[in-house]
C-alpha cells in the first residue's frame, strides 16, 4: 500500500473501513456480472455464426460431391498432363 492510503486507512474507523470494503467489493461484483453478461452475449452470437458456417460448409461439400467431373473440370492427372519436351 501506499502511505496516502495507510494514513487515510488509519483515520477511519474500523466499521467505516469495513462498509468501504464491502461497497468496494460489490461494485467489482457487479463489474464482474456485466462483464460475464457481455461475454455470454458474444460466445453465444460466435456459437450461432459456428453453427452457420457449419451448415454451409456441408451444403458446399455435397454440391462438390455431386457435381458431375465429366461436365466440370477434370481432376489434375500428371501423366495426362506432361509438356510436349517431355
Amino acid at each position: 500500500m501506499n502511505q496516502s492510503n495507510t494514513q487515510n486507512d488509519a483515520s477511519i474507523a474500523p466499521h467505516e473501513w469495513q462498509t468501504q470494503q464491502v461497497i468496494d467489493l460489490q461494485m467489482s461484483m457487479a463489474h464482474l456480472e456485466l462483464t460475464v453478461e457481455r461475454l455470454d452475449a458474444v460466445i453465444a452470437r460466435q456459437d450461432k455464426d459456428i453453427q452457420t458456417l457449419q451448415r454451409q460448409l456441408q451444403l458446399i461439400y455435397k454440391q462438390v460431391e455431386s457435381q458431375d467431373t465429366e461436365g466440370g473440370i477434370a481432376p489434375f492427372d500428371v501423366m495426362a498432363d506432361k509438356p510436349p519436351h517431355y
